[in-house]
């Protein structure tokens, strides 16, 4: 029995397709992510805590986590504007001079929120 030469050819051009698709590209990876397109959920390298002593720099540093988690996607935007009306009603009674009161209710909106105290 002889073969066919038309299903001997189809035969290996549809191995070399098949064959040709499992190849991965040789362009090597893709380039990675430029600092303004970092991966989603990674805080930026460019971040940092904000410095400071006492209830202003506890309500700045707390306001600089939950905009961070907010830009990596860790909260929402609902949850983000509710924690930072928080910060800011304790942001005002540290300007009115009431530090172990401002430190109180950043300490209360963590605990309400789930962060590390």
């Amino acid at each position: 029995m002889r073969a066919n030469p038309l299903l001997s050819a189809c035969i290996a051009t549809a191995l070399t397709l098949a064959l040709s698709a499992c190849q991965t590209p040789s362009g090597g990876p893709p380039p990675a992510p430029s600092p303004e397109q970092a991966a989603t959920g990674v805080t930026p390298n460019t971040f940092r805590m904000p410095s400071g002593s006492g209830c202003s720099g506890e309500v700045e540093r707390f306001q600089a986590v939950i905009d961070n988690d907010l830009a990596t996607g860790h909260t929402t935007k609902g949850v983000h504007t509710r924690v930072s009306s928080e910060i800011s009603t304790a942001r005002s009674t540290c300007a009115a001079g009431n530090e172990g009161g401002a430190i109180g209710q950043i300490r209360g909106t963590k605990a309400r929120f789930g962060y590390p105290g």
